[in-house]
């Protein structure tokens, strides 16, 4: 079992940045990758950046290339997503989401994840 918890949500300006953070307890030896999505209501939860475990490869949605960056503290369990440049359209709840299974698929989906957090709100003002 594992538990991922969000962190570091909240208002900004557009232009401005953010840096959320997820943390993971419990069995995290087995983690293959962690990934965080977003959603806003009515619409489907939307991938925006996933990293892997080992090799620490990276993914990212093309709305965010260039202006979003993930990355991982391994010794503290932790997964970091630096967001820059931000927009209105970036506004949304965003969910981190952990992986303890191994796949020959990609890591963008939702389907790829069996971990899910609260989600934390991200709300950005024009």
């Amino acid at each position: 079992q594992v538990e991922v918890v969000e962190s570091g949500g909240g208002l900004v300006q557009a232009g401005g940045s953010l840096r959320l953070s997820c943390t993971a307890s419990g069995r995290t030896y087995s983690l293959h990758a962690m990934a965080w999505f977003r959603q806003t209501p009515g619409k489907e939860r939307d991938f925006v950046a996933a990293i892997t475990r080992p090799g620490s490869s990276t993914h990212y949605a093309d709305s965010v290339k260039g202006r979003f960056t993930i990355s991982r503290d391994n010794a503290i369990n932790t997964v970091y997503l630096q967001m820059n440049s931000l927009k209105p359209e970036d506004t949304a709840v965003y969910y981190c989401a952990a992986k303890t299974f191994a796949s020959g698929s990609s890591p963008t989906t939702t389907s790829e994840y069996n971990y899910w957090g609260q989600g934390t709100q991200v709300t950005v003002s024009s």
